[in-house]
């Protein structure tokens, strides 16, 4: 099973976004619907829904490609990847009009205030569920596919 690695890799990476996306849909679809909240699903789920799994992807193919060079471990490499996705989702969310920046704290959809003092513990939280979900998760499938 030596054919084709970054295809297997690609499909790696993009398992555990395909499998979580859809449920952050429903429960965007029973708070706007059910619960009557103003949270507009057709602008906060078109970045997640449309280039997280691909990034997730090529992160993975990425590795694979350096993993023989860098010997980074597969855990490392992917909570690095909140680095380059929070950047990338602010901007789009703001320029969408969905996230809206105030000098003392950000405002999802007009309902949520997070003062920028929580910002840090969520990106920190974010940086430590991504390391456990690439070494656990898509590190055993990377393993499962024979790529690892």
């Amino acid at each position: 099973m030596n054919t084709h690695p970054y295809l297997r890799a690609y499909l790696a990476g993009v398992l555990i976004p395909t499998f979580i996306l859809p449920i952050l849909l429903a429960c965007f679809i029973v708070l706007r619907i059910c619960m009557h909240t103003p949270v507009p699903i057709e602008q906060a789920l078109v970045f997640p829904m449309a280039l997280v799994p691909v990034l997730w992807g090529l992160w993975n193919m990425l590795w694979l490609a350096t993993h023989m060079r860098t010997h980074l471990p597969i855990g490392l490499h992917g909570a690095t990847l909140p680095l380059l996705l929070a950047p990338c989702g602010t901007i789009f969310a703001t320029n969408m009009g969905v996230l809206k920046l105030f000098i003392w704290g950000l405002s999802w959809f007009n309902v949520v205030i997070l003062p920028y003092a929580l910002v840090v513990p969520f990106f920190l939280a974010a940086l430590i569920g991504y390391y456990l979900i690439w070494k656990y998760v898509v590190g055993y499938v990377n393993r499962v596919l024979g790529i690892a």
